[in-house]
């Protein structure tokens, strides 16, 4: 097998977790190379990797860059990103910042790789929360034919970086010593408490923050639904890791239940946990270190004519992020794309 120099742009959690999932997958490279906004040494995966900082120097002989950029942390892409391209190297992009650029595929592989075809060196990695909504209702999809999603997300402060899970630390410390809460990262305490605020206020879709239009935006895209009905509620919850989504899907189709769950239990990447009367069905303490998009909850919704209720959890650091992107890159390797 063809062996590649591959290069990971950021060492906080997202790059760290590209980096050991590499290794877990054995994928095919032959340098494996840091890129950081300092030089330094950090352990990942029991290994000691020397970090080195980044410059467009560094992309020289580099056949798949990964940019981590977390939704906090933005910028490398933008500087490095399309010089990389420039380069000869293949961009895959965890940011946002080029996830709607008419140039740039915006992929989740079990649903629209064919649009890899497309690629002119530079791909999008989809929002965390955008990216375990279309793996579920894709499959559904096929089958009965999406028209409305209504969607509110249950989000883990992982998804805003370490230092939003060391606040949380924090908080849940300084209530069991009975000390002040303080918060920082966050507008107010995110322990004992939900904050229906994630991004910043859309000067696009009024009253809406950006993570939501993300999700509307990026499933319209993923889907090849421009006109598709979303609705989204984002709110982060003191959960370390693990983002979860009460979604309602509206089709064209009368959904039988039976055949939902058949044709979601088939589909690659997803795991149905859906006994209820058991107390069986995903949580984000169950899903956290896992790879797939599990789904339960399944049921038929009955405000809405034709329309499935759904509980869906997965790891928004693995498939949310890092796993997504190097499933990217192996599938471009499996269709000889780069």
């Amino acid at each position: 097998m063809k062996k590649y120099n591959v290069c990971v742009v950021g060492a906080g959690m997202v790059g760290k977790k590209m980096v050991e999932i590499l290794i877990e997958r054995n994928f095919p490279f032959k340098n494996l190379k840091i890129l950081a906004t300092k030089e330094r040494e950090e352990e990942i995966n029991g290994r000691i990797f020397k970090i080195e900082q980044t410059n467009i120097e560094k992309f020289e002989d580099i056949d798949i860059a990964f940019f981590a950029g977390t939704e906090g942390e933005k910028g490398a892409s933008k500087l490095f990103g399309w010089s990389a391209v420039e380069k000869g190297c293949i961009v895959i992009d965890n940011g946002a910042d080029f996830r709607m650029d008419e140039r740039v595929p915006l992929v989740v592989p079990e649903v629209n790789f064919h649009s890899l075809k497309k690629h002119q060196g530079f791909i999008s990695n989809p929002n965390c929360s955008t990216i375990q909504m279309v793996v579920a209702l894709y499959p559904l999809h096929l089958e009965f034919g999406l028209k409305r999603i209504i969607v509110s997300t249950y989000q883990a402060v992982s998804g805003t970086g370490k230092k939003a899970v060391e606040e949380l630390e924090k908080q849940v410390e300084s209530y069991v010593k009975r000390e002040k809460i303080v918060n920082e990262v966050y507008p107010y305490q995110i322990f004992g408490n939900v904050i229906p605020e994630i991004g910043s206020l859309s000067d696009e879709f009024s009253g809406y923050y950006t993570e939501e239009v993300k999700m509307i935006k990026e499933t319209r895209k993923i889907l090849e639904l421009p006109d598709l009905a979303i609705s989204a509620t984002t709110v982060r919850v003191p959960v370390f890791n693990g983002h979860s989504e009460s979604i309602t899907a509206q089709f064209e189709k009368n959904p039988d239940i039976k055949k939902a769950r058949e044709v979601l239990e088939k589909f690659p990447g997803i795991k149905v946990i859906d006994q209820p009367e058991k107390s069986l069905y995903p949580t984000p303490l169950f899903v956290s270190g896992k790879d797939e998009v599990f789904v339960g909850r399944i049921r038929k919704n009955p405000a809405f004519e034709n329309s499935l209720d759904l509980w869906v959890v997965a790891d928004n650091i693995r498939k949310g992020a890092a796993l997504n992107a190097i499933q990217i890159a192996e599938k471009m390797i499996e269709m000889k794309l780069v």
